[in-house]
């Protein structure tokens, strides 16, 4: 009785009849994932999203309370557990519970929207939003490997990788990308990408390069808007290797 009463006169915000929509952002499969609040509620969702996955898919309907929530969550490398599975191992899996914070939000009182979205990102981080429509991946590596796929052929996939492993390839990158300088921007993660898996992975070390990293923080393409104006000569040198080494900052934040 006093629990019950303590819940029924909180200040904290209820958000009720709630969908769940999740949003992939680390190089790995998302098995599952459970949001609690402290007074006992929890909704989940999940379904094996492969990295960059989520858009659209829905967990309905759930009740959470509060402004403080802890998320457990699963995950699996996609190409280990083919390789498990091959020699009749068991899949290894990461276990991961998370601590979330979600000030206190205005719901629209139209039936349908509100869909809390559940951003999973490469460092592990999780970020939480209300949001009125199915779109709106922050970090998209499907349109990232289209590109590099269709721009470069064979030789962004030379030893012939079946597309879906091939495309696991491009989403380790570009999630390295995005744990170094934050990029979101299809166009700097397609360079970076093109960069690291083309032309040298250790490209940024180039002082041309950390000064275009310098120039383009915190405005979202201009890296790779740089990078595309590269001249020859500075490609060619990077590919070499034929340059001082000035080793590259871990984030630009």
């Amino acid at each position: 009785m006093f629990i019950a009463g303590c819940d029924a006169f909180s200040s904290d915000p209820t958000y009720g009849g709630l969908s769940v929509e999740g949003f992939n952002y680390t190089p790995y499969n998302l098995t599952e994932f459970v949001i609690r609040d402290k007074y006992g509620n929890r909704a989940s969702g999940g379904g094996d999203l492969p990295p960059s996955a989520g858009e659209g898919r829905l967990s309905c309907c759930y009740k959470l309370k509060g402004t403080d929530f802890t998320v457990e969550w699963e995950v699996y490398d996609a190409d280990e557990a083919i390789e498990s599975l091959a020699a009749h191992e068991k899949i290894k899996t990461i276990h991961k519970t998370t601590l979330v914070h979600l000030s206190p939000v205005k719901r629209s009182d139209r039936a349908g929207d509100d869909v809390l979205g559940v951003h999973f990102y490469p460092d592990y981080h999780i970020e939480l939003e209300f949001r009125h429509d199915l779109s709106g991946t922050r970090i998209d590596y499907t349109e990232v490997d289209q590109w590099f796929q269709d721009k470069y052929g064979k030789a962004a996939n030379p030893d012939d990788l079946d597309w879906a492993a091939a495309y696991r390839r491009t989403a380790r990158v570009a999630a390295q990308g995005w744990l170094k300088y934050h990029f979101s921007d299809p166009v700097d993660l397609e360079q970076y990408v093109y960069y690291t898996l083309l032309i040298n992975s250790k490209f940024d070390d180039h002082p041309a390069v950390q000064q275009i990293l310098r120039n383009s923080r915190g405005k979202p393409g201009a890296f790779g808007a740089a990078m595309q104006g590269l001249d020859d000569s500075t490609v060619k040198q990077i590919k070499a290797q034929k340059f001082d080494h000035a080793p590259s900052k871990e984030s630009n934040g």
